[in-house]
């Protein structure tokens, strides 16, 4: 069968490939663009390639950036909406990236970018496995301490709702919240939202 041996190291990959990874682990380039021609791959996105025969990705945004932009950690209301604790519907992918980062170059999906410290770019990062792609995502606690934070770029009710929506939820972690909010520096603000909803 043509193509075997690449469409292997798609299949090690659960059929998802940024080009430039599938190159670096030995398809050759133009092999790639055949594959395309023939049928075999899709063009997920500028730079992914998906084999034909595995299902279209279901969280499709979500992975492409993780793919496109492994620095950023998924963050604020994309993030709250990966956690159902908004009824907003993200227009972009909200990501966090380190402050010596440079801009993401991709025209889709659109991205709504934060530049944060390095040292609070690695806090409070979860992973979770969307469509066979490692996603970083900011853990629960974390995303709605970085909301009352970035309250002025997102607004304050969408923080409020969330921190709602968090308390009704099972498995909420009050203590961890509040170091949260100890780290990005809105434990006073928090703290009396947090007591009447308790």
């Amino acid at each position: 069968m043509k193509y075997a041996s690449s469409k292997k190291i798609f299949e090690k990959h659960n059929g998802l490939l940024r080009a430039s990874e599938a190159i670096r682990l030995g398809v050759p380039e133009h092999i790639v663009y055949e594959m395309v021609q023939s049928g075999d791959l899709v063009r997920e996105a500028r730079g992914i390639y998906r084999l034909a025969d595995r299902e279209m990705l279901g969280n499709s945004d979500l992975v492409q950036v993780s793919l496109l932009v492994p620095k950023g950690v998924l963050c604020l209301i994309s993030a709250l909406y990966f956690y159902e604790l908004t009824t907003q519907i993200p227009h972009s992918v909200y990501v966090a990236l380190p402050q010596n980062a440079g801009r993401p170059r991709m025209a889709y999906p659109p991205l709504e970018v934060f530049w944060v410290t390095t040292s609070l770019h690695s806090v409070g990062v979860d992973e979770y496995v969307l469509d066979g792609v490692k996603v970083k995502i900011y853990s629960r606690e974390k995303t709605i301490t970085d909301c009352f934070k970035f309250r002025k770029r997102i607004g304050e009710e969408i923080a409020l709702e969330a921190l709602k929506d968090y308390v009704n939820q099972p498995k909420q972690d009050v203590h961890k919240l509040l170091e949260y909010a100890k780290i990005n520096r809105v434990e006073k603000l928090i703290t009396p939202y947090l007591k009447s909803l308790l």
